[in-house]
């Protein structure tokens, strides 16, 4: 390691003020203090000592999100080969190729052929999303000469889970750019965007091109057209058409992931397990996912008592929607993106409560659009700083009327 080091140090005065390749030092920088503890010191007086800085923040919560990575590989090829064992077709030409050369029997009961088959889905779209975003983020850092932001980092893992694993990868280009560019960079970068990066550009992807990212077919890794005896649908999608469709599940069937749906969203197990990382290194606020719970159960409950003959979505109880769609995913990870969320500890639990009210309206009130966590957290972004406000003048009313009494 000393050895690359001395390396790199080297190579520095190219990159530095004056060098050759000064336009681009924020690639350099990018690469230099990923791999090696920067050299910087203070100055001046007393300052404070934090061990958390932007890129372990941002690690941080790359780790927490593997097992839903994970998962996504595994239900992805998962569902592939349940839906083939009942009649699908086969995969396109080229999976076809590629899973043939692998050699691996086409059992769903198989863990690793499951896992084989869905990580030809899930890496060439994480891949082609990180790509994307490294070469967005880096040629906005070289363009505008500061630092590259790592906030990519989360979003090229994110982006990924919420799409359905049959999405053309030039789709994931375009929405990787337009989320980056117009949901952080014209803002200033990571710190200065008030919309989570990774939904504004999975609802460009939904409104944009509501095809690919909607409808039975796209959600199963292989051609379910003219099968009668096995739906690609989501479960939500299902839920909405038939009060019968939750009876054909099992809830822990659910719970574990095992259920036709976007490649990281279906489990809320693996989301679980990043949740307790997130909660034990900080770096997730338990204030705004306990206000998320909140607002979910009790928008449910009420929804439930009112009740409705014609949509069937008034009756589903609250404990399946957190099993269903994106909701355990956007509470986890994204509800609680420190940047586009409230910064006041109250103000984190009334921006969770709003979510998850505004959640199951959406899906509930909207049957045609069941899945409401994306446009939920999007839309209490925007008020975010406004619940900050009233949360800063209560406090500053109530510190004047203690001074008076």
């Amino acid at each position: 390691m000393k050895f690359l080091k001395d390396m790199n140090d080297k190579l520095a005065p190219n990159f530095e003020k004056g060098g050759r390749f000064e336009k681009l030092y924020p690639l350099f920088e990018m690469h230099d203090t990923g791999m090696f503890t920067p050299g910087e010191v203070t100055q001046t007086g007393s300052h404070v000592r934090d061990g958390l800085d932007l890129k372990r923040l941002m690690i941080t919560v790359v780790l927490a999100l593997i097992p839903c990575a994970g998962m996504a590989m595994y239900n992805t090829g998962y569902q592939a080969l349940l839906s083939m064992a009942h009649g699908g077709a086969a995969l396109d030409d080229w999976h076809m190729a590629v899973w043939g050369f692998i050699g691996l029997a086409s059992d769903f009961n198989n863990p690793i052929a499951c896992i084989a088959l869905g990580a030809l889905f899930y890496l060439p779209i994480y891949a082609t999303g990180m790509l994307t975003g490294a070469v967005v983020e880096g040629g906005g850092a070289v363009i505008r000469g500061h630092e590259v932001n790592e906030g990519f980092l989360v979003t090229g893992m994110l982006l990924p889970l919420t799409l359905p694993a049959t999405i053309p990868l030039w789709m994931v280009v375009l929405g990787m750019a337009f989320g980056l560019i117009f949901g952080k960079e014209v803002f200033g970068g990571t710190g200065m965007n008030f919309l989570n990066p990774a939904l504004v550009a999975r609802a460009f992807l939904f409104f944009a091109y509501p095809v690919a990212m909607s409808g039975e077919a796209p959600w199963i890794a292989s051609d379910l057209s003219g099968v009668d005896s096995y739906t690609g649908a989501t479960l939500l999608a299902q839920a909405a058409e038939s009060s019968t469709a939750l009876a054909n599940y099992s809830w822990w069937d659910a719970f574990y992931g095992f259920i036709p749906g976007s490649m990281g969203e279906t489990s809320a197990l693996a989301c679980l397990i990043g949740c307790v990382m997130l909660l034990w290194t900080q770096v997730g606020s338990g204030k705004t996912m306990t206000g998320v719970v909140v607002g979910t159960i009790a928008m449910s409950l009420v929804l439930n008592l009112s009740g409705s003959d014609t949509n069937p979505m008034f009756a589903v109880p609250w404990y399946w929607h957190m099993v269903l769609g994106g909701w355990a995913l956007g509470t986890v990870f994204m509800a609680t993106d420190p940047v586009s969320s409230a910064f006041t500890d109250a103000g984190k639990f009334y921006y969770g409560l709003l979510i998850g009210i505004l959640c199951i309206l959406i899906r509930v009130v909207n049957p045609a659009y069941p899945e409401g966590m994306m446009l939920a957290i999007l839309f209490v972004n925007m008020f975010a700083p406004l619940l900050d406000h009233f949360v800063v003048q209560g406090n500053i009313k109530r510190r004047q009327a203690r001074s008076a009494a």
